[in-house]
């Protein structure tokens, strides 16, 4: 069902919302995987103790959740595509560009599961707590794919090299990570390394004939309506 509400604040306000919160959730989830890969506590167990970065670690995670929250809530208050709220949890059932508004709606899924499970860690017990961790590395490229596959900022500079700093900054940490402890388990680690750089090198390849390519929004499913020059 379509949210639909009349309200003083025009359909462009929530489009600044939508652009602006958006942006921030990826920056804040990537500084949370950063966070993560690199296990910072590693470099700052003798100045800062443990508990401080693990909550600097959380509070970052939180905050790319609750803007999250707010980028699909004003997403779905904006009149121009009229995205249902159950679109952004259920992957891929959408209307407007239902591939990338699903990467979203998926990397959102997997979020929600790491936080629940963080909330309820005492509960569920480690273990499960630690496996459902993993999903947070996950939601990390769909989220960067849905930014590029449905923002419309894409082509901008700006958002350009915010996209290309977050994919520098995982691979900083993942780099720095397999360095640490090097020559211990060299197949995970490899396979770490090699993984991360081939979705660097896929997302460049793929830019040019992709999102920064001719007839994107058409190519990438946004409903001919909206294509259609608007009176």
């Amino acid at each position: 069902m379509s949210v639909a509400l009349a309200s003083t604040v025009g359909p462009s306000t929530y489009w600044y919302l939508t652009r602006s919160t958006g942006t921030m959730a990826l920056i804040l989830l990537t500084l949370s995987v950063v966070l993560g890969v690199i296990d910072v506590g590693r470099y700052t167990t003798t100045h800062l103790p443990r508990f401080i970065v693990d909550g600097m670690h959380r509070t970052v995670s939180l905050l790319a959740v609750v803007f999250l929250i707010v980028h699909i809530v004003t997403s779905a208050l904006d009149s121009f595509a009229s995205i249902p709220l159950i679109d952004s949890v259920v992957p891929f059932a959408g209307a407007y560009r239902p591939i990338w508004l699903g990467l979203g709606a998926a990397s959102f899924d997997l979020m929600l599961a790491v936080v629940i499970t963080s909330l309820a860690r005492r509960r569920i017990g480690y273990r499960a707590w630690r496996f459902t961790h993993w999903f947070a590395y996950a939601s990390w490229p769909l989220a960067l794919l849905h930014g590029l596959g449905t923002g419309s900022d894409v082509k901008s500079t700006w958002m350009i090299a915010i996209s290309g700093g977050c994919v520098a900054a995982v691979l900083l940490a993942v780099f720095l990570r397999v360095a640490s402890g090097w020559p211990g388990q060299v197949g995970v680690r490899m396979a770490a390394l090699s993984l991360a750089l081939c979705f660097a090198t896929g997302v460049a390849l793929w830019l040019p004939i992709g999102p920064l390519g001719h007839g994107w929004a058409r190519r990438s499913g946004t409903p001919a309506s909206l294509l259609a020059p608007r009176p």
